[in-house]
């Protein structure tokens, strides 16, 4: 118990020093953000900076911080190190990055972002990857609550269908909808409920009379599969440390922002605090079952059912409300934000303004209409979600490595501090060697020996860092132009 109220403290550390100096880097200023220069009354609108917060971080968070950290806390309390210092140095940072420099570019997806810094082929890339994520995103946050859902009150011949009907109906109105009208009334208070759920499982886990005991910090892996940690717990454990699916979600809040100053307690803040809540879910996983091995045992049957068993047992009939409100509402309102962010990537691919009801819909029903198959397949085949999941958390962390590589570029450009770029490209070289390695190494990917995925993955990062450091220095004496490629050519 000691371990994990050290690392709340260092999460606090965290926020107070590192959030600042990510803050000094980007130096905001007194410019004017896009919810009052456009104020469109449908994405751009301005909100109170304890509503944005709050709807930024049930948009990162969902169950994500729940799944993951209950997958992740099969590996054992090493997690803990990953949730901390991953959520400092790395998520918190790409999600203020994110969020802020997609407010200064009017607004926009990480996608156009990309293109902005990286050049065209980049923005074509990222289009096609960001939108590939966020339906894989909304269709893992379909199946699941579905599932609880038919267990709870069952349509038998549909097999869980009908409830997955019923939230694709949902994400259709919350899709089109402008963000204040449904999303903002609404999240801020769903944003309180994943918080207090959080909350009342520590307490009732801590205050269960010596019933469960929440290990102390260790670096052995206790996974009884023995999978390596590296990189499988990093990829596991995404939205409570490092997430690139929270670049497709900023640009949504970063539209709302009132001022630059603001960011940092919104987007920083929300990761810090997903940080917490993971590290919660993480340790109460091993406390309850008592062993990363009955808790793996336990995971075979479901995330969702592992959340009941563990909100049950540690609350009782309270525990079950908040259980089945939390695995339902929480992933649902991850989703619907998955779509729309989908949406405006797509609108402004096309060009299609997104204050027409019209456009919105030309873009919303074909995207929906995907993702439906999608949760069909998902639904109807018997290891469809652990497809779909595994192939959403690889492309989730590729995204963040992405994302971060396009922040370096950015901070190298425009930035006051150029070796501050270094607070990006440290992570992103670190993502990049995970991700790779990971797809080399996995069943789903390449099925390559672990020390050549290895091998693979460091030696690709550390030619990515090359060229990083090759461009700070080209940076340093030369003058700006767009793009890598320029600054290679020269």
């Amino acid at each position: 118990m000691i371990s994990l109220f050290i690392a709340f403290a260092v999460l606090a550390i965290g926020y107070t020093v590192y959030s600042r100096i990510t803050e000094k880097v980007f130096a905001p200023d007194a410019r004017k953000t896009p919810a009052v220069a456009i104020n469109d009354g449908v994405d751009c609108v301005p909100m109170k900076p304890w509503k944005s917060f709050l709807i930024q971080l049930l948009n990162i968070a969902g169950t994500g911080p729940i799944f993951g950290a209950l997958m992740g806390a099969v590996f054992g309390p090493i997690v803990f190190l990953w949730i901390v210092l991953g959520s400092i140095l790395g998520g918190a940072v790409h999600d203020y990055m994110s969020g802020m420099i997609s407010e200064r570019n009017g607004g926009s997806s990480i996608a156009e972002i990309s293109g902005n810094y990286l050049g065209k082929t980049v923005k074509w890339i990222m289009r096609v990857f960001s939108v590939v994520l966020l339906v894989l995103c909304g269709v893992v946050f379909v199946t699941s609550p579905a599932a609880l859902l038919d267990k709870l009150v069952p349509v038998s011949w549909m097999n869980g269908t009908f409830w997955a009907i019923v939230i694709l109906v949902y994400y259709l109105t919350a899709t089109l909808l402008p963000i204040d009208k449904l999303i903002g009334k609404l999240y801020p208070v769903f944003g309180v409920l994943l918080i207090v759920m959080a909350l009342a499982v520590l307490g009732g886990t801590i205050f269960s009379g010596g019933k469960f005991t929440i290990p102390e910090l260790s670096l052995k892996n206790l996974h009884p599969d023995g999978t390596p940690v590296w990189p499988y717990m990093f990829i596991t454990v995404a939205c409570g440390a490092v997430s690139g699916f929270h670049a497709t979600q900023s640009p949504m809040v970063a539209k709302c922002i009132r001022t630059e100053k603001e960011g940092r307690k919104i987007f920083y803040g929300a990761m810090i605090s997903e940080a917490v809540i993971a590290l919660i879910w993480a340790a109460a996983g091993v406390a309850f079952y008592g062993s990363t091995q009955l808790l793996n045992t336990a995971l075979k049957d479901g995330a969702s059912n592992v959340v009941y068993e563990i909100s049950t047992g540690t609350l009782g009939t309270v525990g079950a409300v908040l259980a089945v409100a939390g695995v339902i509402i929480c992933p649902i309102t991850s989703g619907d934000t998955a779509f729309r962010s989908a949406r405006l990537i797509l609108g402004e691919t096309f060009r299609l303004k997104q204050k027409s009801i019209k456009n919105r819909l030309v873009i919303t029903l074909p995207l929906l209409g995907v993702g439906g198959l999608l949760t069909w397949f998902a639904i109807s085949n018997a290891n469809g979600f652990q497809i779909v999941w595994r192939y959403f958390s690889w492309s989730n962390q590729t995204l963040a490595a992405i994302t971060l590589w396009v922040a370096s570029v950015y901070l190298l450009k425009q930035g006051k501090y150029k070796f501050g770029s270094l607070l990006t490209a440290l992570p992103a070289t670190f993502m990049t060697a995970t991700t790779v390695a990971y797809i080399f190494m996995a069943k789903e990917g390449f099925g390559v020996s672990n020390i050549i995925s290895c091998i693979i993955g460091g030696a690709f990062a550390l030619m990515l860092f090359g060229i990083y450091v090759f461009a700070l220095v080209k940076f340093r004496i030369l003058p700006r132009k767009t793009g890598v490629d320029n600054i290679l050519q020269r």
